[in-house]
C-alpha cells in the first residue's frame, strides 16, 4: 500500500468550469430541438377528471399535448421495495391519480421555450379531490414501522444508569438546491432512445425509463458527464426522464424541459422532517453506557426512503448497549429521499447534541467526554473497524481550534460590547461502502489516453481523482487524456452516491494501470523502460494497449457486477465480512450571538476528518467546506414549510428558502488525519463527501447553548429561539 501522502493538485476541470466550456445536460442543442414545460396539479390528492387541451393547443408554436392517455398503466414496483437508494417509482409517467400537489398531470411541447410555458399555463384540469394530511403532526397519519436496531441489552442497563439525559429533537424538511436544474434531453433516432440528463445514476435511470415506457432497455443511452450539483437530488429517479422521453418518442423529434425551481420543490425528493428521541445512561464513573433512540420521519404513502437513523449513532463511542427504533410515518406529499448525509445529519445532530447535554450534566468538558469512549468494533455485528481515528481528529481538531482556552459555564464568554462567544464540539460518522466497477483504460502511442468507468461527476472532483492516480501510476497527466462517465455506451454505470463513488473508483485505476505496466514489461523483454508510458509503447510498434478490469467491493463476487451491468443498487459494506468500515470527522464551532437581536453568526469552524488516505487533498477539503456550509444552513436557515390547508410547499423558490449566503460564513479551517486504511482498498482511501457534513450542525447548536445557556433541539434555530 503506498505510504507516502499525495500531493495537492489543482481541479483538472476547473479551468473549463470557470470560463463556462463545460457542458451540462441542459446545454445540448440538437437539430430539431422541442422545449416542453409540465403542468402541476393544483390539489394535494384525488383524480384528474379532465385535461382540456383546446387552450393550449391555440397557443402559436404548440404541437403537442401529453396527458395520462399517452402513458400505459404504470407496472407494480419491484421486489424489495424503495429501500434501494434510486429504485425507480411505479408511478414515474404521468397517471390521473394525484398522490401530491404539484404532480405532473400534462405536458406542453412546442417549437419554443416561451410557446411551451404559454401552453402549459393555457391548461386548467378538472380533478375530484379527495381528503389528505399534509404534515407529520396530522391527526389519523399512518404509522409504519422499520426493521429496530439493537446491541446488548438497553432496557436492563439503562435502569442501573446513575445518570441520565432524555430529550426530543426536530429535523426539518429540508429541500436540494444545486446550481443546475433538473432537466431532460431525449432523442429518439433510428430506433435509439437517447437521454441527456444530470444524474447520479444512468444506468439506473436506463432501467427505470424501459421499465416505465415498457421498451428494452439495449436501445437507450442515457449521458450525464457532468452534473451542476446534486446532494442526493438526483440519484432519485427523477418524474419528468420518462415522461419527456415518451413526447420524444411520439413526436419523432428530440425534446428538451428544463423544469422551473418551483416545481422541483413539489416533485423532486427532499430531506423529510424527523423526530429523534433520546435517552442516554453514564454509570457511576461517568462512562456512557445506554442508549435509546426512538426515531420517525414524514414519508409518502408508498415511498420507500428508509428512516435508517442508526446507522452511525452505534459507532462513535463504543456503548454496549443500544435500542434503536424508527418509523415512517405516512402522508400525502411526494417522496422525501437522499439528501447529503440523509440519516446521519439530523441523527447526529440529535445525538450529538444530547451527548454534549450528558457531558454537561456530569460536568465533564465536551471533548474529554468523547475521547473516554474510543470505538474500536461495531457493537451491532462484532466486527472490528478496519480503521476509526475520531479521537484523532477530536485531538487535532481541539489544538487547532485552541479549544484549551474556552471556559465551561454557558455565557462566560463575553465580549465588551455584551456579544456572547460559544464553543460547540460534535463529532461524526458516515459509512464507506464501495460498489462494483467495471473500467477500460486505453493507451496509445500517439500520446493519448483515454479511461472509460463508471461514476458521475458532480463537482466532487472524481475525474481529479483519477488523474492523480494515473499521474502516480503511470505518469500520465491531464494533458490529452479523456475521461469518459456518466455514459451508459462507455462503461456501465454505478449510480454514484453516499460517498461510494470515488472510492470504489481507485481500485479500478489501479488494476488498470498495473496490467498496462505489465502489458509494457512483457513488450519491452526486460529492458529497463524509458520515456513516457506512450512513448514505450511507440518504441514496440503497437499502436495501443488496453486493459479492461473489474472489481467488487471485499466480499462480493460476480454477481454484483451482474447488478452492475443491469441498474441494479449493488453496494457492498460497510459492514465487510471480516471487518467494518466507517469514516469519521470531529467539529469545532465559534458561534457569536449579538445582545439585542440576537442574531447568530458562525465567525469560524475548524473540521478535522478520517477519510483514509486523501487522494485529491484540494477537491477533498472543498467537499469538507461544502458540508460545514449546508450545516451551517441546515442549523440556522433551511426549512421547507408545509401548507397543512391545500398541501405543497409555502416556499418553493431560493427567494424564501433561506439558504447561507457568503456573509453567514467565515474561517473554515480543514485537515485530515491523512492515514490509509489498512483493509479497504489498495490505497487505503474512505469515504469524505458525506462525511463532511455529519455532526456540525449539532456543534453549532452546541456553541448556541456554550453562549447562551439556551439548548434548542430543533434546526433551524432562529432568533426568536433565543429572544
Amino acid at each position: 500500500m503506498p505510504q507516502a501522502p499525495f500531493p495537492e493538485r489543482e481541479r483538472v476541470d476547473a479551468h473549463d468550469k470557470v470560463l463556462g466550456k463545460t457542458a451540462y445536460a441542459a446545454d445540448v442543442h440538437l437539430p430539431g430541438l422541442l422545449y416542453a414545460m409540465t403542468v402541476p396539479a393544483t390539489i394535494a390528492k384525488g383524480q384528474v377528471v379532465d385535461v382540456p387541451v383546446e387552450p393550449a393547443m391555440r397557443v402559436p408554436g404548440v404541437l403537442r399535448v401529453l396527458t395520462a392517455a399517452d402513458f400505459a398503466p404504470p407496472p407494480q414496483p419491484a421486489g424489495g421495495g424503495g429501500e434501494s437508494a434510486g429504485a425507480p417509482p411505479p408511478t414515474a409517467t404521468i397517471t390521473p391519480e394525484i398522490a401530491y400537489r404539484g404532480q405532473p398531470v400534462a405536458l406542453v411541447v412546442a417549437e419554443t421555450l416561451e410557446a411551451a410555458i404559454e401552453g402549459a399555463e393555457a391548461l386548467r384540469p378538472t380533478y375530484a379531490q379527495a381528503p389528505f394530511m399534509a404534515v407529520i403532526d396530522s391527526p389519523g397519519t399512518t404509522r409504519d414501522p422499520f426493521r429496530p436496531t439493537k446491541a446488548g441489552d438497553a432496557a436492563k442497563a439503562m435502569p442501573a444508569a446513575a445518570t441520565t439525559v432524555e430529550a426530543q429533537y426536530v429535523g426539518p424538511a429540508q429541500h436540494h438546491n444545486p446550481i443546475e436544474m433538473l432537466s431532460t434531453t431525449a432523442d429518439w433516432r433510428d430506433g435509439k432512445l437517447t437521454i441527456h440528463e444530470g444524474t447520479q445514476g444512468a444506468q439506473t435511470l436506463r432501467a427505470s425509463i424501459a421499465r416505465s415506457l415498457r421498451i428494452d432497455p439495449a436501445i437507450i443511452e442515457v449521458k450525464s458527464p457532468y452534473v451542476g450539483g446534486a446532494f442526493g437530488q438526483k440519484g432519485s429517479i427523477q418524474r419528468q426522464s420518462a415522461i419527456v422521453a415518451r413526447a420524444a418518442m411520439l413526436i419523432g423529434r428530440p425534446v428538451k424541459l428544463v423544469m422551473p425551481r418551483g416545481q422541483i420543490f413539489h416533485n423532486a425528493t427532499f430531506r423529510p422532517r424527523s423526530r429523534h428521541r433520546i435517552t442516554l445512561g453514564a454509570d457511576a464513573a461517568g462512562k456512557l453506557v445506554a442508549i435509546r433512540y426512538d426515531a420517525d420521519h414524514q414519508q409518502s404513502r408508498k415511498g420507500g426512503f428508509p428512516p435508517a437513523y442508526h446507522e452511525t449513532p452505534p459507532m462513535m463511542y463504543g456503548v454496549p448497549n443500544y435500542d434503536g427504533t424508527s418509523a415512517h410515518v405516512r402522508i400525502d406529499t411526494q417522496d422525501p429521499g437522499f439528501m447529503r448525509a440523509p440519516n446521519p445529519h439530523p441523527a447526529h445532530f440529535a445525538f450529538e447534541s444530547a451527548v454534549d447535554e450528558l457531558a454537561y450534566k456530569l460536568g465533564r468538558d465536551p471533548v474529554a467526554f468523547r475521547l473516554a469512549h474510543q470505538a474500536t468494533v461495531n457493537p451491532l455485528s462484532g466486527k472490528p473497524f478496519s480503521s476509526a481515528f475520531l479521537n484523532d481528529c477530536l485531538t487535532q481538531g481541539a489544538r487547532r481550534f485552541g479549544w484549551d482556552r474556552r471556559t465551561m459555564a454557558p455565557r462566560s464568554m463575553i465580549l465588551p460590547d455584551g456579544t456572547t462567544i460559544g464553543w460547540g464540539v460534535a463529532g461524526g460518522c458516515y459509512p464507506a461502502p464501495t460498489t462494483p466497477t467495471i473500467a477500460t483504460l486505453r493507451i496509445t502511442a500517439d500520446g493519448r489516453t483515454v479511461f472509460a468507468v463508471g461514476g458521475h461527476e458532480m463537482g466532487q472532483g472524481i475525474r481529479t481523482v483519477i488523474v492523480q492516480l494515473l499521474q502516480r501510476e503511470l505518469g500520465v497527466g491531464p494533458e490529452r487524456l479523456e475521461i469518459e462517465i456518466g455514459d451508459t455506451a462507455a462503461a456501465p454505470q454505478h449510480l454514484t452516491a453516499g460517498s461510494w463513488g470515488t472510492v470504489s473508483v481507485i481500485p479500478a485505476v489501479i488494476k488498470a494501470s498495473a496490467q498496462i505496466k505489465a502489458q509494457l514489461a512483457e513488450l519491452s523483454g526486460g529492458r529497463a523502460p524509458t520515456g513516457t508510458v506512450h512513448q514505450q509503447l511507440a518504441r514496440t510498434r503497437r499502436p495501443f494497449l488496453q486493459a479492461e478490469v473489474s472489481n467488487v467491493a471485499p466480499g462480493q463476487d460476480a454477481k454484483a457486477l451482474d447488478k452492475l451491468r443491469s441498474g441494479e443498487f449493488a453496494r457492498g459494506g460497510p459492514d465487510y465480512p471480516d471487518f467494518a468500515s466507517f469514516s469519521y470527522i470531529a467539529h469545532f464551532v465559534e458561534v457569536r450571538v449579538e445582545p439585542t437581536t440576537r442574531r447568530v453568526r458562525v465567525p469560524r469552524v475548524v473540521s478535522v476528518a478520517d477519510g483514509g488516505r486523501i487522494v485529491s487533498p484540494r477537491t477533498a477539503a472543498s467537499q469538507v467546506r461544502g458540508g460545514v456550509v449546508m450545516a451551517i444552513g441546515s442549523a440556522l436557515r433551511e426549512e421547507t414549510e408545509v401548507d397543512p390547508r391545500y398541501g405543497g410547499w409555502l416556499n418553493a423558490d431560493i427567494a424564501d428558502y433561506v439558504m447561507p449566503v457568503n456573509a453567514d460564513i467565515g474561517d473554515i479551517d480543514v485537515s485530515f488525519v491523512d492515514r490509509p486504511d489498512p483493509l479497504l482498498n489498495a490505497v487505503g482511501a474512505k469515504s469524505v463527501g458525506e462525511v463532511s457534513m455529519v455532526g456540525a450542525a449539532a456543534a453549532v447548536a452546541n456553541a448556541v447553548y456554550h453562549a447562551t445557556g439556551t439548548r434548542i433541539r430543533k434546526m433551524p434555530i432562529r432568533i426568536e429561539d433565543l429572544i
